[in-house]
C-alpha cells in the first residue's frame, strides 16, 4: 500500500555502462585538475618588483661610531631623510645610526657589521636639478670625519655619474655633497657643489604655516 502512494523512492534498473561512463568522467575531471596545478604558475605573495633608475650612496669610514644623515630634495621640492624614508620617486633604503643599529640578522641572531653606509633609490625620472646634503646627526669623536656621496646611474648599465667626499667635524653640521641635474630622458647635464641648505627649507616651511 505505501507503494501505492509513491512515499518511498524506487530502485531504478542497474547500468554498468553509465557508472563505468560515470568514473570516466571523474578520472578526467582530477587529470585536468593535475595538469592546472603543474601549468599555473607559483604565486609569490607580498613581492613587488620596483626598478631603481639612480642609486645614491653615502659612505664613511668602517666602525666610525658617529652618525651621518644624508638628504635629498629633488626639482618638484620633495625631500627623502629619516623622518620621512619616501617621498614623490625617492625612497631611503638604509638609514645607518652609526654604532646604534649596524648589525644583519644570522638564524635570528645580531651580527654587527663595520660598513657605515646609507642608501637612496631614486625610482622615477623627475627633470630638474637634485640637491645631496650630509647632515652630521651625532658627534662622539672630536675628529674631521671624511664622508663620501657616490651617484650611480642603473640603466641600461651601472655608471658613476657624480661623486665627492666632504668633511664634517661637529654635531649639527650640515654640507651639500653635490648637486646635479636631469634633462627628462634621465641623462645627467649638469653638476656643482654649490651649497644650498635643506634644513633651512624645513624652517622656513615652519615660519610661513606660522
Amino acid at each position: 500500500m505505501i507503494d501505492d502512494f509513491d512515499l518511498l523512492p524506487r530502485d531504478e534498473a542497474f547500468d554498468p555502462f553509465s557508472v563505468v561512463l560515470f568514473k570516466a568522467l571523474q578520472i578526467l575531471a582530477f587529470l585536468f585538475f593535475v595538469a592546472l596545478l603543474i601549468v599555473a604558475p607559483e604565486a609569490k605573495e607580498g613581492k613587488v618588483d620596483s626598478k631603481a633608475e639612480f642609486l645614491i650612496s653615502l659612505d664613511w669610514p668602517d666602525n666610525h661610531p658617529d652618525d651621518f644623515d644624508i638628504f635629498v630634495q629633488d626639482p618638484l621640492g620633495n625631500i627623502v631623510w629619516f623622518r620621512r624614508r619616501e617621498a614623490g620617486f625617492m625612497v631611503l633604503d638604509r638609514d645607518d645610526r652609526g654604532g646604534l643599529n649596524d648589525f644583519v640578522l644570522v638564524n635570528g641572531r645580531k651580527v654587527l657589521t663595520s660598513t657605515r653606509q646609507e642608501l637612496v633609490t631614486i625610482r622615477g625620472i623627475v627633470a630638474g636639478e637634485y640637491t645631496v646634503n650630509v647632515y652630521h646627526f651625532t658627534a662622539l669623536t672630536s675628529q674631521t670625519v671624511p664622508v663620501t656621496v657616490t651617484v650611480q646611474k642603473l640603466n641600461p648599465i651601472v655608471t658613476i655619474v657624480a661623486k665627492d667626499t666632504v668633511e664634517l667635524d661637529q654635531g649639527g653640521e650640515e654640507k651639500t655633497a653635490m648637486r646635479f641635474t636631469l634633462d627628462a630622458t634621465g641623462q645627467v647635464t649638469e653638476t656643482s657643489h654649490i651649497q644650498r641648505s635643506i634644513l633651512q627649507t624645513f624652517h622656513n616651511s615652519k615660519r610661513n604655516a606660522g
